[in-house]
C-alpha cells in the first residue's frame, strides 16, 4: 500500500490495539476515526493477530477465564509485573510478535500508536534496535499505570491525568503528555429531557425510577451480582447492569427480579444518560465515557489488580469516588446523584501530539471537526 501524502510527507499511522475486553479497542477506535478526519490513512492491527500459532487467541481466553472464575489471581499477577521474573517473561512472548508488526507498520508508516501494554513493548524493543523507523507512541487507556505500560524505546507516552503522568514518569517514561480521553463525541452531546423519556421505553426501563447502571466491561467481570444486590438493597435506584457478552450472569440477574439486566449494548451513551449514577468496577473505558457524558460515576466492589489500581488512581485525581466499605454506599450514591463528578481533562487531544509526532500539523482544525453521526437502526440491545 503507499502511503497518502500531506505536504509532501507520509501520511499513513498504524494503530496497534487489543481485543482484551473493548476498553484498548475502543481507545484505538477513536483515534482511528479522529486522525482519519484529520486526512491521515489510519490501519488497525490487533495485537492478539501479530501474536504467532494462536498464542494470542489463547493468551486473550486464559485472561478472560482468569478474570471470571479466579479474579484474584490476576491481582496477584499484576502486583508482580515490576518483577525480574515477569518482565522476562514478557519480553519473550511479545518478541514473537516483532516480524508481524514490523511487516503491519511497513517502511512507510509516519507514525505508530499502541494502546496495549504489550503492544508497547514490542514498539519500544524495535525501535531501540533501529528497525523500527517511524516515531512510536503509547496511549495509556488506564488513570493507573503499571510498569509494563512504559517502554523503553517509545517516543511518547500520552497520559490522561498528571497523576497517570507521573506513575509513568516513575516507571522510567520520558517524553510523557498529558492528553484528553479518546472518547466518541456521541458521550458529549446532551439530549433534551424527552429524548431521555423515549430512550427509558426504548431499552425497557422503568418510566420515573432511579435508575444506577452498573458497567463492568465488555465481559461481565467482578462481583457484580453483590454490587447489584447492594444497591438495591438500598431503595435509592434500581440497578440497570450492562452484562455486556456474558449471557450466564444476564440470566442469573435477570431471575432476582430485582434487576434489570441487559446484554451487548451498541448505544451506551444514550443508556448512560438515562440512568442517575453509573457505578463501574474496572476504571477503564466505561468510567471516561460516562464522565464525558456528564452522569456522576462512582467506583464499588472493583476488580482486583487493574481495577483497584484505577480507583485509586481515579480518587486521587478527584475524578471518581471510590466506595470502599458497602456501609458508605447509600450515602455515597446520595451525594453523587446531586453533585456532578469534578472531570476536567486536559485541553490537548491526543490526536494532535500523533500527528506532530508523524511530522505535519494536524491537517483539520479540531474545533471544526464535524461529529460522529450517530447509527441507524437503534442499539442491539438483548434484555432478560
Amino acid at each position: 500500500m503507499t502511503a497518502p501524502l500531506i505536504h509532501g510527507r507520509s501520511a499513513r499511522v498504524v494503530v496497534v490495539s487489543a481485543s482484551f475486553g473493548a476498553g484498548h479497542d475502543g481507545a484505538a477506535a477513536e483515534l482511528n476515526r479522529r486522525l482519519r478526519l484529520d486526512g491521515f490513512a489510519v490501519q488497525r492491527h490487533d495485537f492478539v493477530d501479530l501474536l504467532p500459532r494462536r498464542a494470542g487467541r489463547l493468551l486473550r481466553g486464559m485472561y478472560r477465564r482468569q478474570l471470571t472464575t479466579l479474579p484474584a489471581t490476576w491481582g496477584w499477577l499484576l502486583s508482580a509485573v515490576g518483577t525480574a521474573g515477569v518482565a522476562a517473561a514478557a519480553s519473550r512472548l511479545t518478541a514473537l510478535a516483532d516480524e508481524a508488526t514490523l511487516a503491519a507498520v511497513g517502511p512507510d508508516a509516519a507514525a505508530v500508536v499502541s494502546t496495549y501494554p504489550l503492544a508497547g513493548q514490542v514498539l519500544g524493543r524495535l525501535r531501540r534496535d533501529g528497525r523500527l523507523k517511524a516515531p512510536a507512541l503509547t496511549y495509556l487507556t488506564d488513570l493507573s499505570v503499571h510498569p509494563l505500560w512504559i517502554a523503553g524505546g517509545v517516543d511518547t507516552h500520552l497520559a490522561l491525568h498528571d497523576e497517570a503522568a507521573r506513575q509513568a514518569r516513575r516507571h522510567g517514561a520520558r517524553d510523557v503528555r498529558v492528553v484528553a480521553p479518546a472518547v466518541s463525541p456521541a458521550f458529549g452531546r446532551t439530549p433534551p429531557v424527552t429524548s431521555q423519556v423515549r430512550q427509558r421505553l426504548r431499552f425497557g426501563l422503568p418510566a420515573v425510577a432511579p435508575l444506577a447502571l452498573i458497567v463492568a466491561g465488555a465481559w461481565g467481570v467482578g462481583a457484580v451480582e453483590r454490587a447489584a444486590a447492594d444497591i438495591a438493597a438500598t431503595g435509592l435506584a434500581v440497578p440497570v447492569v450492562a452484562c455486556g457478552r456474558n449471557d450466564p450472569l444476564r440470566h442469573r440477574l435477570a431471575r432476582t427480579g430485582r434487576v434489570v439486566a441487559l446484554g451487548w449494548i451498541d448505544d451506551m451513551a444514550a443508556l448512560m444518560r438515562t440512568c442517575q449514577v453509573v457505578v463501574q468496577n474496572a476504571g477503564g473505558l466505561s468510567s471516561l465515557e460516562a464522565l464525558t457524558a456528564g452522569v456522576p460515576v462512582v467506583t464499588y466492589r472493583c476488580v482486583p489488580g487493574h481495577g483497584r489500581s484505577n480507583a485509586e488512581a481515579l480518587d486521587v485525581a478527584g475524578w471518581v469516588p471510590w466506595i470502599r466499605d458497602p456501609a458508605d454506599l447509600a450515602a455515597a450514591l446520595r451525594q453523587a446523584m446531586v453533585t456532578p463528578n469534578a472531570f476536567r481533562p486536559a485541553a490537548i487531544r491526543p490526536e494532535t501530539v500523533i500527528a506532530a509526532a508523524a511530522g505535519m500539523p494536524s491537517p483539520v482544525p479540531s474545533a471544526v471537526r464535524p461529529p460522529s453521526p450517530v447509527a441507524d437502526g437503534g442499539p442491539r440491545v438483548v434484555a432478560a
